[in-house]
């Protein structure tokens, strides 16, 4: 996507706008942007109207938090982009639903957003609009959040889990304060709905350095109040010859093994999820035996995927791979086997 002609179309319908975000980070980074936000000081009926005069149809369905769709021309395609009024979001005990109020700042846009390198915004010019320093953050590959962190996750507890996923996309080291935060509020990601979770869990996954994102949650016990069975496997000694690692370390060198695809490393993450319940030392005081830790560990996944309401094609298959992942035969047996 040629982030230019994006941004020249977007201003013939709607003007002034800038470019804001995450598409900014990866623009920054050499990455392409998954998607395109844009903000305006303009009042969200403004953009309604200016879109309608361009001959274009507004989408409406995020209007309630100022923000507009529209799908805009580059050469023979259309690509939809959101524009949002300048804002700021105030969250009430208990409720992650923000009440809205405009502003005609965009620097205090700017400050209601999670991470630094996540508030920045671009001029079609190309110039960067960095009120606290995110291009510095992405310099030093640091994520860092907007103001203090406590007052981020407490508006909103996903950002937690979003700071594990940003760690494992980016390959970023996650700030001390973000740390020290998340491990005092873990608690608060119960406030969040599963289908949340689940957004973020997959990403994470899904990205060429799970490990980052992983450790952040068994590091700051954000793994014990969302996923507890695999909270459990932090620091676990497993006492084997064959896995001499401790049980986190070793999941966590399963779903690098594998490839990825979103089944495949879910079952990774949890095909041992049974072991620290059956650990059990027989004939050799110094060599611990894990009897039918297959079976309990795919009775765990059907518990699990209900809990995270997985559709059932994903339930059973990866039931199906944590049941047979010791089979020469299983997808999971060589990375399993390798990450001893």
């Amino acid at each position: 996507m040629n982030h230019k002609a994006l941004f020249e179309a977007t201003e013939k319908i709607v003007s002034p706008v800038v470019m804001v975000g995450g598409c900014v980070r990866d623009l920054l980074l050499n990455l392409e942007p998954y998607d395109y936000d844009f903000c305006t000081p303009l009042a969200p009926f403004a953009v309604e109207e200016k879109i309608r005069a361009a001959g274009r149809r507004p989408y409406l369905i995020g209007n309630r938090f100022g923000t507009v769709g529209v799908k805009v021309p580059v050469g023979k395609d259309y690509h939809l982009v959101e524009i949002t009024t300048y804002r700021t979001e105030t969250y009430e005990d208990g409720s992650r639903k923000p009440s809205v109020e405009y502003v005609s700042s965009l620097d205090e846009d700017l400050s209601r957003r999670d991470f630094t390198v996540n508030a920045m915004a671009m001029k079609s010019n190309g110039e960067i609009i960095d009120p606290f320093n995110g291009q510095i953050d992405l310099e030093r590959k640091i994520l860092r959040c907007v103001g203090k962190p406590k007052h981020r996750f407490k508006e909103d507890p996903l950002r937690m889990l979003r700071a594990a996923r940003f760690a494992s996309k980016l390959g970023f080291k996650i700030h001390e304060s973000v740390f020290e935060a998340t491990e005092e509020m873990n608690h608060k990601i119960l406030e969040v709905s599963k289908e949340r979770w689940m957004m973020e869990l997959d990403k994470l996954l899904m990205t060429d350095n799970p490990r980052a994102g992983l450790e952040f949650m068994f590091g700051t016990k954000l793994m014990n109040f969302m996923l507890p069975e695999i909270g459990l496997q932090y620091d676990f000694e497993q006492d084997n010859p064959h896995h001499s690692l401790p049980l986190h370390e070793h999941t966590i060198r399963v779903i690098e093994n594998t490839i990825q695809d979103p089944y495949m490393r879910w079952a990774a993450l949890l095909h041992d999820v049974g072991k620290p319940f059956v650990k059990q030392k027989k004939d050799n005081p110094d060599r611990s035996v894990y009897y039918k830790h297959e079976l309990l560990g795919a009775e765990f996944v059907e518990k699990i995927g209900k809990h995270l309401k997985w559709s059932n094609d994903r339930l059973n298959l990866v039931s199906d791979m944590v049941l047979n992942h010791m089979k020469e035969d299983s997808p999971l047996y060589d990375a399993d086997t390798k990450a001893k």
